[in-house]
C-alpha cells in the first residue's frame, strides 16, 4: 500500500458520526470504492459489544462483502473507533489485522484531538500513517 489513502469528505465525517452515535461500544465497519478512492461507508455492528474490542460477525462480514460486490465496488478498507485513547493501532488492532493492502481508519472520541480519524497500514506485525486525502463529494 502506499504513504496515502483517498477518501471522500462525507466518507471521514460518516467514520466520525458513527463513533459518536456509538460513544459506548467501539464501532466498526468497512469501507469500498472505485479506482482507489473511499467513497461508500459500510458500517457494521460489533458483535462483540464492548468498549475496548470489536469484531464484525463472520456471518454480517460476508453479507457486506456481498452487497460491495452488486454495487461493482472494492473493498478498500476497515474502521473502528477508540473511544478512551489516541487513534492509534492498539497490540489488538495490530494482531487482528487481515488485510494488507487496506487502509484501517481508527476515530477517537477524545476532545480536541487535533486528528480525530487516522488511517494506517497494518502489515506483518507493524504499522505505518498514511496521509488521509479528502477529495470532494460527487
Amino acid at each position: 500500500m502506499a504513504g496515502s489513502i483517498r477518501i471522500h469528505a462525507k466518507i471521514l465525517n460518516g467514520i466520525l458520526e458513527h463513533a459518536k452515535r456509538e460513544s459506548l461500544t467501539e464501532c466498526c465497519g468497512l469501507l469500498a470504492g472505485r479506482d482507489g478512492i473511499i467513497d461508500t461507508i459500510f458500517p457494521a455492528t460489533n458483535a462483540l459489544d464492548c468498549a475496548t474490542v470489536y469484531e464484525i460477525a463472520p456471518k454480517e462480514l460476508f453479507l457486506l462483502l456481498r452487497e460491495m460486490r452488486e454495487q461493482g465496488l472494492e473493498h478498500l478498507g476497515h474502521y473502528h473507533s477508540h473511544l478512551h485513547t489516541e487513534n492509534f493501532p492498539s497490540p489488538t488492532d495490530i494482531a487482528q489485522a487481515g488485510y494488507p493492502d487496506h487502509a484501517y481508519f481508527i476515530a477517537t472520541l477524545l476532545p480536541g484531538a487535533a486528528e480525530p480519524v487516522r488511517a494506517f497500514s497494518i502489515r506483518d506485525g507493524t504499522f505505518a500513517h498514511l496521509e488521509v486525502i479528502v477529495t470532494n463529494n460527487k
